[in-house]
């Protein structure tokens, strides 16, 4: 047999393809050829962007030792777990089950029928820190398969059986207001009040936990919402000021592998950058409210818009998923090092700026002598005490990007992509920047015309150069890009995008539905492993179920459809028991319940133009910057009666006395129409409980 990945769409696979180990796509060939030799299969799992991976295929998948080995005893499968979080999703599951802990690469050995008897992750050429070699695990392995064959696959089962008990998901719980302040204290109890953030190194960025608290500030009803803000502010600024954030060109790495955000594990992802653009979107507008300077979190939102559009933009207009960790040290050098392209000395510094402004640079990023990374280089982080003259960010910046540059993963990923073109066309409309929406109609038009067949309503996972992949969506996928679609609709007043959001929703709920409201990550009629897959709880991106609750709850708001109500009301109750128990696994879920219960509850706006054409950007800004977390804005274009538009909660609404109008609404039943911007801020701001 022979590499089979040179047909590939995912980057990290055709990274793989010059391997001499024979991989291929998990794929019905790859084990339909497990049964008919009757061995293991080795499964590797990995993704472009991942800094072990790229070791470990160094190390080992580029040996000729190694990888006979591998070729006479196994049938070698490469997954990407980015574009088959399905599979990726079990499997980890039966590596933590077996090992204790999990992580990329992830190596994992099935019985010829697909069960996993055997896992771990990384492992090295040669016995390392108690750490058996990967030829000893191999030989171990096939001697195991060789000589208790039927035990192994005893195990095998009895390890699947586990796994399948193991898999159910919590009782359903119902939310109400005093479970949403618990889960306020609960998050207290683990913050880190000196770096922001929570729990210890390695420290991940909670997007979704920060999006809920600041939406719990938001209510501005006294002790529990001033504690919601001082966690969620000092978060983001102590990750925006950290080496977390590229200080530079703005994104954020994956995340730091210490408590206090200095140093990143540089890899940057669509995801992480998409969820964290609307949470700085939302911090900004909430320190406006408060009366408290907003310019950091502005910066950061202008910058990270700035590099998704520059860096990230594929050459079809949709979002790329990562840059890699890894590059070059320099031009003649083919080694590549982990952080090499982001990290300085102080004689950089100063060979870029000059001894002065390179002076003022080491103390506004916190370069020394003796460094905060490898080698006495620094990683950039931010002093806010120093000024930071305007001249020095493009000089580094410029000259950075002489440097050798990180690798793009150019893969599209259509859940990844929906949260993205969500946060900007958001912070578009918050600050008034119609570039950025074009940015994110583009990404959501590329997406859509590429990844769904409108026949079927099916949706693919992912592509790469204008080509689809063969991995279908996952339950993420039409959730997040019903998520997008639905904002777009409020940004744009176009009811086409609402149409698309339901017709997601719709596809969503007829093939991931479960019986207890929920959603399974796979559809029904998808490819049957192991076990099927399904995370009600949050990591590092929002679970199915509550990013299917966020985009529902939006469309509810946007028709004022009972049938959006009760849908996203049972994905709240599936995950309403971590709320208060383990509101870290679900932010979003609490995120919801505040804009449900809180004293000021999400509204839905509607803006109609005057007759006589006068602009309407200001009670437009004033609703998009002040509107309660969760509310929908929407405004008509003028260029026909409202409901034209085909978003029902601008229907019947018109100007009055020739004059743009805004009406505020909860739950569809409004307040008088308002033509000041002061009256419509009052009507924002009031409680209503």
């Amino acid at each position: 047999m022979a590499n089979r990945l040179a047909d590939a769409t995912s980057p990290y696979l055709l990274q793989h393809a010059d391997n001499p180990v024979d991989w291929q796509e998990w794929g019905p060939e790859a084990l339909d050829e497990a049964v008919r030799r009757d061995v293991p299969i080795f499964l590797s799992i990995g993704y472009a962007a991942c800094h072990w991976c790229h070791v470990m295929a160094d190390e080992s998948f580029a040996d000729e030792q190694v990888a006979a080995m591998i070729n006479s005893n196994f049938v070698a499968i490469k997954v990407d777990r980015e574009e088959r979080p399905d599979i990726d999703a079990v499997h980890m599951a039966a590596t933590v089950a077996l090992t204790g802990q999990g992580g990329w690469p992830m190596s994992v050995w099935l019985t010829p029928e697909g069960k996993p008897f055997h896992a771990g992750t990384y492992f090295p050429p040669e016995p390392r820190h108690g750490m058996p070699s990967f030829p000893q695990v191999l030989d171990a392995v096939a001697d195991a398969w060789r000589d208790r064959t039927e035990q192994v696959r005893t195990g095998a089962a009895d390890i699947a059986a586990e796994l399948a008990k193991r898999a159910a998901v919590p009782p359903p719980g119902e939310v109400g207001v005093d479970e949403i302040d618990l889960a306020v204290i609960t998050l207290a109890g683990d913050f880190d009040d000196r770096h922001g953030g929570f729990g210890g190194a390695p420290k991940f960025p909670p997007s979704m936990v920060l999006d809920a608290l600041l939406a719990r500030a938001a209510q501005g009803d006294g002790a529990v919402a001033d504690q919601a803000w001082t966690m969620a502010r000092d978060t983001c600024l102590a990750m925006a000021d950290g080496g977390l954030f590229d200080q530079l060109a703005g994104g954020f790495a994956r995340y730091s592998t210490d408590v206090a955000w200095v140093v990143p594990h540089f890899e940057k992802m669509l995801y992480d950058n998409a969820l964290l653009l609307g949470v700085y979107g939302h911090a900004a507008r909430e320190a406006n409210r408060r009366g408290e300077d907003a310019t950091r979190f502005a910066e950061v939102v202008e910058l990270t818009v700035g590099w998704l559009a520059d860096e990230l933009t594929t050459t079809q207009g949709a979002f790329a998923s990562s840059l890699d960790a890894d590059s070059a040290a320099d031009h003649d050098s083919a080694e590549h090092e982990e952080g090499a392209y982001y990290v300085w000395t102080p004689a950089e510094l100063d060979a870029v700026l000059g001894p002065e402004l390179g002076a003022v640079a080491k103390l506004a990023h916190r370069v020394t002598n003796a460094g905060t990374f490898e080698g006495g280089t620094s990683v950039l982080q931010r002093d806010s005490e120093v000024e930071l003259p305007t001249d020095i960010r493009p000089a580094l910046l410029e000259a950075r990007t002489a440097r050798p540059r990180p690798s793009r993963d150019d893969k599209v990923v259509a859940g990844w992509n929906g949260w993205a073109v969500a946060a900007v066309a958001e912070v578009a409309m918050i600050f008034a920047r119609p570039d950025w929406l074009t940015v994110a109609t583009t990404a959501a038009t590329t997406v859509l015309d590429l990844h769904l067949d409108e026949s079927t309503g099916r949706l693919a996972r992912s592509s790469r150069d204008g080509v689809v992949s063969r991995a279908a969506g996952v339950a993420e996928d039409y959730a997040g890009l019903a998520h997008g679609c639905a904002v777009l609709a409020c940004a744009t007043g176009d009811g086409a995008w609402l149409d698309r959001s339901v017709g997601l929703l719709d596809s969503l709920e007829e093939r991931f539905g479960a019986d207890d409201g929920g959603l399974y990550d796979t559809a029904s009629d998808a490819e049957e492993l192991f076990l099927r897959p399904r995370e009600v709880a949050e990591n590092a991106i929002p679970s199915a179920t509550t990013a299917a609750l966020r985009a529902e709850r939006l469309v509810q708001r946007l028709t004022g459809n009972d049938r959006w109500r009760q849908r996203a009301d049972s994905r709240l109750t599936t995950v309403g028991a971590l709320v208060a128990r383990a509101p870290r696994a679900a932010g979003w879920a609490l995120y919801d319940a505040v804009t449900q219960l809180g004293a000021r509850p999400a509204a839905e706006v509607a803006i109609v133009p005057a007759t006589d054409g006068v602009d309407i950007a200001a009670l437009v800004s004033v609703a998009w910057r002040q509107a309660p977390a969760g509310s929908v804005v929407v405004v008509g274009s003028g260029d026909g009666p409202p409901d034209a538009a085909g978003i029902p909660v601008l229907q019947g609404r018109t100007a009055i006395g020739n004059r743009a109008t805004a009406y505020v609404c909860r739950d569809h039943v409004c307040h008088r129409p308002v033509t000041t911007e002061s009256d419509l801020a009052g009507q924002l701001a009031a409680p209503v409980r």
